[in-house]
């Protein structure tokens, strides 16, 4: 079985479109999503409508999601989150909308072997940023492998006979993964790469030849980036798109 893994979109049209056309995208057999369709980028409606039409789809809801969904406050997000939130809640259709409030809260088990979280599998908002965060995710997590997102940096934590590494994913890094080790992988981001790489990301995990395989592809960020400055949107959603952070 072959599973296309990818997360965080952001509202960024340019990126999804030009991932919505990858030749991978048509080489898999399911397609996970990580969370965060909305927030930040200037097209929430036009990507929740591509996304909607994605097929063999399994996906688990973002902050930005339930933000924008208003099943919770966007007090707690910095000025710039915040005013993009409120902004897209303005500019996606009913139906969508609705759509995006329906989404899955996670974690979710997949395959019975594979758990998908936005943030954590103890808790969906929660920042996996270091070995002690990913160490108390493997506490709560069941299966052997877990996919996760939010922070928007690709990276891989192996736990092995009690023993946490880390590695940064490389572009175009294959891995064969062991059937002794548990996995926490994130792809990094589609619509806001943060690893000062602004090219998106996504991975494909490969459970028959126990492999995953990640890949990076550039987009129009220029274009992406005179949209929020258009929508009148903060322009640090505009600058740190073309520095990846």
């Amino acid at each position: 079985m072959r599973y296309l893994v990818f997360s965080d979109i952001h509202s960024n049209l340019e990126a999804f479109e030009k991932f919505l056309g990858h030749k991978k995208l048509k080489q898999v057999d399911k397609i996970l999503f990580l969370g965060d369709l909305v927030g930040y980028g200037p097209n929430p409606d036009e990507v929740i409508s591509r996304f909607r039409e994605l097929p063999r789809l399994q996906a688990v809801r973002g902050n930005h999601d339930k933000v924008i969904a208003d099943l919770e406050s966007s007090a707690l997000f910095n000025p710039a989150a915040a005013f993009s939130a409120e902004w897209s809640k303005l500019n996606i259709a009913p139906g969508n909308f609705q759509y995006l409030k329906n989404l899955t809260k996670g974690p979710l088990v997949i395959d019975r072997f594979i758990t998908i979280c936005h943030g954590s599998t103890f808790d969906e908002d929660y920042y996996v940023f270091s070995q002690f965060e990913a160490s108390e995710s493997f506490r709560f997590m069941e299966t052997s492998i877990g996919f996760f997102g939010h922070t928007h940096f690709p990276i891989i934590y192996f736990l092995r006979n009690e023993k946490l590494d880390v590695v940064p994913l490389a572009e175009n890094t294959r891995i064969k993964l062991d059937s002794r080790t548990r996995y926490l992988i994130n792809p990094g981001s589609i619509g806001q790469p943060r690893d000062k790489n602004p090219a998106a990301s996504f991975l494909v995990f490969d459970s028959g030849k126990m492999e995953i395989q990640f890949t990076r592809f550039t987009y129009e960020v220029n274009k992406t980036q005179r949209k929020i400055r258009e929508a009148g949107l903060p322009e640090l959603l505009a600058s740190r798109l073309e520095a990846g952070v």
